[in-house]
């Protein structure tokens, strides 16, 4: 379309900050925007905010900063922040950066349109009482083998340490019907894989579906390969969502179940709700299910108050589980949040911590990877590689595999056979289609 307007967009932080992108582009894009990777080209400027960690407002402004020139030189040039800074800091950001013309939260996106065209308040960080995908056009244009589909939004957990009740908003779930008419949409797309996204995702409990129901539903629809979940918390992992692991072919053996320290006297002072007991046994049991499950979670490392012991407990926990990977923070403030208010540790203690946890997930990390070594896994295609001839792709345990393949195409479903393993990834030689 020879008339489209460009847009930019940069994106902070988690999968479904990814995902809300994604809808933010299809709702412009019904507005007749395009988007590009030349950020001087484009009409709309629009940062989709992540809150999560360690000065994620000091980077929003230092991006908004290095916009001033460009907004100088064009001033009809549109500066939007969206997402989870948005919300938190709306008033502020504007205040601080003049030259931002839209604030739209998490929860309003949808209302981008007519925030471009002016109409109503330019910042708009409400929780609306109607669903926004209800609003939001369906997805357009083609897609790869892989995506993201969020089917619950919000938390009521509020652990000591975290904003998300604070920005998304307490737990809402998407009606199941309408998250498989999106799930059908996308598999006739070309999309194979499918992981469900929330911020406590394992808590979806809509029109008498809980997560596993959804996903046994999500599992009969004919071309999806693959169904994943992420994030858990480990009091909603309910028995039929366990059982579920050990029946379902297409739910992979992937399960990402944050704990964030091994210390129950830490978990009390996180808010955490469980104790390092509880974590341990609810691993058994999933491992009795699935054998082969690989595991991943989060930690923090210097939290308000934790000692020397506190620290060892937690890497006792990490021995005890076995990772094939983990996400690992130093403990940084949440404005907000109770645990900003405590004391914090000292930086050198907190920084050779998260050292410590992280070293020992390395090791476990290319334990498991070596392990792969000679063993027969399915490799979805996902785009080519690097060298000519060769395609990549995730296995069902979500390690990335590089394959020797002159013929490979995005979305063709593989037998592999691991042939060498490294730091990040893996490489097999394919054996069959």
């Amino acid at each position: 379309m020879t008339d489209s307007k460009k847009m930019f967009i940069k994106t902070y932080g988690c999968q479904m900050n990814v995902y809300d992108s994604e809808r933010m582009v299809e709702t412009m894009a019904a507005q007749g925007y395009e988007t590009t990777e030349v950020i001087e080209d484009a009409e709309l400027i629009l940062l989709n905010t992540c809150h999560i960690r360690e000065k994620a407002s000091e980077k929003l402004y230092s991006d908004l900063g290095r916009l001033r020139p460009l907004k100088q030189a064009r001033p009809d040039l549109k500066v939007g922040v969206a997402g989870c800074v948005a919300q938190a800091e709306g008033d502020e950001i504007k205040r601080r950066m003049p030259l931002v013309d839209i604030v739209v939260g998490s929860q309003a996106y949808h209302r981008l349109p007519e925030m471009m065209n002016g109409i109503g308040k330019m910042t708009d960080t409400d929780f609306p009482t109607t669903d926004k995908f209800d609003l939001l056009p369906r997805r357009t244009g083609t897609v790869g083998p892989v995506a993201f589909l969020t089917v619950q939004e919000g938390c009521d957990k509020f652990c000591a340490f975290c904003v998300v009740p604070y920005t998304r908003g307490a737990e809402v779930s998407r009606p199941p019907q309408r998250i498989l008419t999106e799930a059908r949409g996308l598999v006739e797309k070309g999309v194979r894989d499918i992981t469900l996204l929330g911020q406590n995702v394992n808590a979806y409990h809509a029109a008498g579906y809980g997560l596993a129901r959804l996903i046994r539903d999500l599992s009969q629809i004919d071309g999806l390969h693959r169904i994943r979940y992420t994030t858990s918390h480990p009091n909603d992992m309910e028995d039929d969502l366990i059982a579920a692991h050990g029946d379902l072919p297409k739910l992979m053996p992937y399960l990402h179940l944050p704990v964030q320290s091994g210390s129950d006297r830490i978990l009390k002072a996180m808010n955490r709700k469980h104790t390092a007991e509880h974590y341990l046994r609810l691993i058994e049991r999933v491992r009795a299910v699935r054998p082969d499950i690989v595991l991943t979670s989060d930690f923090i490392a210097g939290f308000p108050g934790e000692t020397a012991a506190d620290h060892q407990a937690t890497l006792d926990l990490i021995a005890a589980v076995g990772y094939g990977m983990a996400y690992s923070f130093r403990y940084s403030p949440r404005p907000g949040t109770p645990a900003a208010e405590k004391p914090e540790l000292s930086d050198d203690v907190a920084l050779a911590r998260l050292h410590d946890i992280q070293a020992l997930i390395t090791r476990q990390q290319r334990a498991l990877q070596d392990a792969m070594v000679g063993r027969e896994v399915s490799v979805l295609y996902e785009k080519p590689g690097r060298m000519p001839g060769q395609m990549v792709g995730k296995s069902e345990y979500l390690h990335s595999v590089h394959v020797d393949d002159s013929f490979g195409q995005p979305g063709q479903l593989v037998q592999v056979r691991i042939s060498a393993s490294s730091a990040n990834s893996l490489a097999g030689v394919k054996i069959s289609d």
